[in-house]
């Protein structure tokens, strides 16, 4: 099932896009419009996208959809996509999310199914469920929590007292420790010297079965794809995981681990009090971080890390020993 926590206001016209921002379009009709502006991974149809310098982008992708990059970045692309060339690529993509996509208003929310709640499960009468969500069997939702509209709450779930649930989907036998804060807006937006400019973010947090999130967490919503969280894994307080990263199966992160944005965490991730990880890295399966570590750059799985910024364990140690010891 998949639940929308969104408006699309398109298709949009090329039209109204160049009436937003200053650009070039390339291989594009005059009279073009588009259905949706999304990742580039899924990219296809009359949709559009971008890419930054930082992407990495296959040389033989080919989509009927159009992206959005900077001349620098179009110059070395070999293909035949129809291409939107920017000077800005961040405040074009800000602009843009702003134009194709919107909230649900309360009289939208208001015109939603009423929640539909499982007569096993066991609401706080101070709780707020809002209308197209579903609560499946055995949940405990305590005093205080949130749940937004068209969230789903797995069979066996329990949240604590005062959590914030929205654009979530939550897996069976899942936790959430009180004060959470799950599904919010992460920290995507464009920088200007007058006003900066958020990025709309459509993505959603998925819990898988049998995470358990604890008290003062905070998980971010995706901006144009999901935050996800896989199987078994646990977090302990004050965690924070930022839009669009992805963790695997039966993690463990120890309090105030900090994720940037974009970062891909495999399965059997353990990590220390206080670390640190910075975004769009990748950290393979079976790795260890020891406590206030900084991850500043890729891990192989099955490596043991250290120190900031962080490197091999065995290294740091003996290091540390050469220079204080």
């Amino acid at each position: 099932m998949k639940s929308s926590f969104f408006k699309n206001l398109g298709p949009i016209s090329l039209a109204v896009i160049k009436e937003q921002i200053n650009c070039t379009p390339i291989n594009i009709e005059e009279n073009a419009y588009f259905d949706e502006f999304t990742s580039i991974s899924n990219l296809s149809g009359k949709g559009l996208s971008f890419l930054t310098d930082t992407h990495v982008f296959r040389e033989n992708m080919q989509s009927d959809g159009a992206i959005i990059c900077s001349q620098s970045t179009y110059s070395k692309l070999k293909n035949t996509n129809p291409f939107i060339v920017v000077n800005d690529v961040h405040s074009a993509v800000a602009k843009i999310s702003n134009i194709f996509y919107g909230s649900l208003t309360y009289s939208d929310i208001e015109k939603l199914d009423k929640p539909k709640i499982d007569s096993n499960s066991n609401i706080s009468q101070s709780a707020v469920i809002e209308n197209g969500s579903i609560i499946g069997k055995n949940v405990n939702i305590s005093a205080g929590c949130y749940i937004g509209y068209n969230c789903i709450i797995g069979d066996n779930t329990t949240i604590d007292i005062n959590s914030a649930i929205t654009n979530s989907v939550i897996g069976e036998g899942v936790h959430v420790g009180r004060n959470s804060s799950i599904g919010q807006q992460g920290f995507g937006f464009a920088i200007s010297k007058n006003k900066n400019i958020k990025i709309f973010h459509i993505g959603r947090v998925i819990l898988q079965a049998g995470v358990n999130i604890g008290s003062n967490c905070t998980i971010d919503r995706g901006s144009f794809g999901d935050t996800i969280i896989g199987e078994n894994t646990y977090f302990d307080n004050l965690c924070h995981v930022a839009h669009n990263v992805i963790i695997g199966n039966n993690c463990i992160f120890a309090g105030m681990t900090g994720i940037a944005g974009s970062t891909n965490i495999g399965n059997d991730v353990m990590t220390g009090g206080q670390v640190g990880i910075a975004g769009h890295l990748n950290i393979g399966n079976n790795v260890q971080i020891a406590a206030q570590s900084g991850v500043l750059k890729d891990i192989d799985k099955d490596r043991s890390v250290m120190g900031n910024p962080a490197i091999d364990k065995i290294k740091y140690i003996r290091k540390y020993k050469k220079n204080y010891a």
